[in-house]
């Protein structure tokens, strides 16, 4: 279980050692449990310390999670529990669940947030999520897209000046390169995979992942 704490830009300021394991470099990770981010900047720190918390997640998942934290800090809620697509150090990726609770002073906003990530799937079950990596073309994404927003073989040809077979060429490239069987499972790995932002219509492919 990662616990970390931020102060209201979102800055980590502590954390403990499960989260030094997810998201320190190796010859950092051995941390004290809920250590402070040292006012001497000459002090060595893990390297989460003061790294804002949205460079942790994926950029499938970035923009809807910084609107949940947004309201949180605005007191329009008191926590928020959501799934997420986390980022390791080494470019590797977690699926996982993370809850946040405002912390509160004598004041009416909140002086910090808490953190708290649970990894929701096994090793196999990661590997479906793929690391930021450039796998598609500039009309595969458009393709891409489109299928994810339910248009057939004809409009989609007809909007990417493309033939029938020429779209239906690249379809079966990208079910090919994601592994899927059919146009349905296709778009539901490419939100596996992250490769479709989470949270926005239509649908939008992740820049980091076109070549």
């Amino acid at each position: 279980m990662c616990i970390s704490v931020l102060d209201p830009a979102l800055t980590i300021r502590q954390a403990n050692q499960d989260f030094f394991h997810q998201f320190a470099t190796p010859a950092e990770d051995s941390a004290d449990v809920l250590a402070p981010l040292p006012s001497d900047s000459s002090s060595t720190a893990p390297d989460v310390f003061g790294r804002n918390f949205r460079e942790l997640v994926h950029p499938s998942v970035r923009q809807p999670l910084m609107r949940q934290f947004e309201r949180l800090l605005e007191g329009r809620r008191d926590r928020f529990a959501t799934q997420v697509v986390a980022l390791r150090p080494t470019g590797d990726v977690f699926n996982g669940s993370l809850t946040a609770a405002a912390v509160r002073g004598y004041g009416p906003d909140p002086t910090a947030v808490l953190v708290v990530m649970r990894s929701g799937q096994s090793a196999e079950d990661d590997a479906v999520v793929a690391p930021r990596r450039k796998l598609l073309s500039e009309i595969d994404a458009r393709i891409l897209e489109g299928i994810a927003a339910g248009l057939s073989t004809i409009p989609m040809a007809s909007r990417l000046y493309l033939s029938q077979h020429g779209v239906e060429y690249h379809v079966t490239g990208l079910l090919r390169k994601l592994k899927a069987p059919n146009r349905a499972a296709l778009v539901s790995r490419a939100y596996a995979m992250g490769v479709l932002t989470v949270g926005t219509w239509p649908p939008r492919v992740v820049d980091d992942f076109i070549k």
